[in-house]
């Protein structure tokens, strides 16, 4: 396993929507196994794809493991769908955009399908902040960040505080 280099805002692949993964193979599972040892090293909650420069429909979480045992997952072409209009508002970091939370709306409950490792079809719902966890990296996939989902006062005051740390 290896521990790859993060991309950082504002590097375009960040905005680049991702190619869905035609099968889980060898590769996709060492990229995987990659993704984990990254984001646990980080450390985050999640990482996907195109934080490490891979332009595909795949993702890594584990929401508690800061408060627990771990507990990863594997998500390779993930559909998220919303369960109900319950939402909730909280504050998020990304490790593509490090040392800036901002606050973002989030549904509440969300059920995703995506493709194990094994290639089998898996169908879950989540709630809570594993809800919030999955929406932001699912978002990635799209080529959306947090800052996408502020509004335009709330971004400009983001990206100042972003470039203030960043410089």
């Amino acid at each position: 396993m290896s521990v790859l280099p993060i991309l950082t805002w504002p590097d375009r692949q960040l905005a680049t929507p991702c190619e869905p993964i035609a099968r889980v193979d060898a590769a996709v599972r060492k990229l995987a196994e990659d993704m984990l040892e990254t984001m646990y090293a980080a450390p985050g909650r999640g990482l996907a794809g195109p934080q490490v420069g891979v332009l595909r429909r795949i993702f890594v979480m584990d929401a508690g493991w800061k408060e627990g045992a771990p507990a990863p997952l594997v998500f390779v072409n993930p559909v998220v769908t919303a369960l109900g209009k319950s939402r909730v508002r909280g504050s998020e970091g990304c490790l593509s955009i490090p040392g800036l939370m901002v606050e973002v709306e989030r549904f509440e409950r969300v059920r995703v399908d995506w493709t194990d490792l094994d290639g089998a079809a898996r169908s879950r719902e989540f709630d809570g902040f594993e809800a919030i966890c999955v929406q932001h990296e699912a978002d990635h996939l799209d080529g959306i960040v947090t800052l996408n989902r502020l509004d335009q006062n709330a971004r400009a005051a983001a990206l100042a505080a972003y470039e203030g740390y960043a410089a």
